[in-house]
């Protein structure tokens, strides 16, 4: 059986394979650096990039929460002069985040944090493209804990698939912020908005 390794796991055991590429937003172009065993690899997926056009003009502090390679946070961060927090699980990913962190000219503080778990602050706006394959439990949890880290007026920013699941974690949204809006819905894929 082949080797295999997950994105949301660190795997020391992994050769590099660095790719460089670019990603345009507005009137910004940005280039990204990824490497192997990094979610979406090479390209920026289409629910990343799905988020990312979809969230209304964010202001003041924003958590890209299972950032990876910080796409996400980076894009928003530099075209809305936001304070940016990324975090993820995977050490990889955030060594990824903090070369394209300085290739795009983005402050930001990168923290290596199981979901909430090294996360204290409250934020304006959480952004959202979860780790499906990390399973459900991790993903609910991601989803029911954002609730106590954002301002009063926060919002939190969920991309899922219809395949993923879509239909059952906006129930979830929807019992623990009490609505949920849905943003974007077509070919299966839905921006979710949820405000404290």
């Amino acid at each position: 059986m082949p080797y295999m390794s997950h994105y949301f796991i660190d795997d020391a055991n992994l050769a590099n394979d660095w790719r460089t590429f670019p990603y345009y937003y507005q009137d910004h172009a940005f280039m990204f650096t990824s490497n192997s065993g990094v979610f979406s690899p090479g390209h920026v997926d289409t629910g990343t990039d799905l988020l990312i056009r979809h969230v209304p003009h964010p202001q003041g502090s924003l958590l890209d929460l299972a950032c990876g390679y910080g796409v996400i946070g980076i894009v928003l961060g530099k075209a809305y002069s936001l304070s940016v927090t990324m975090a993820d699980v995977s050490p990889r990913a955030l060594r990824c985040a903090e070369i394209n962190c300085k290739a795009n000219d983005v402050k930001a503080n990168i923290l290596t944090s199981d979901c909430f778990e090294k996360i204290s602050d409250k934020f304006d706006a959480i952004t959202l493209n979860p780790p499906i394959h990390a399973g459900k439990n991790v993903v609910y949890r991601m989803m029911e804990e954002a609730s106590a880290h954002l301002n009063p007026c926060g919002a939190l920013y969920v991309v899922m698939l219809e395949k993923h699941g879509a239909k059952s974690a906006l129930r979830r949204l929807e019992e623990v912020f009490g609505a949920c809006e849905v943003l974007y819905h077509k070919k299966g894929a839905y921006v979710f908005c949820c405000r404290n």
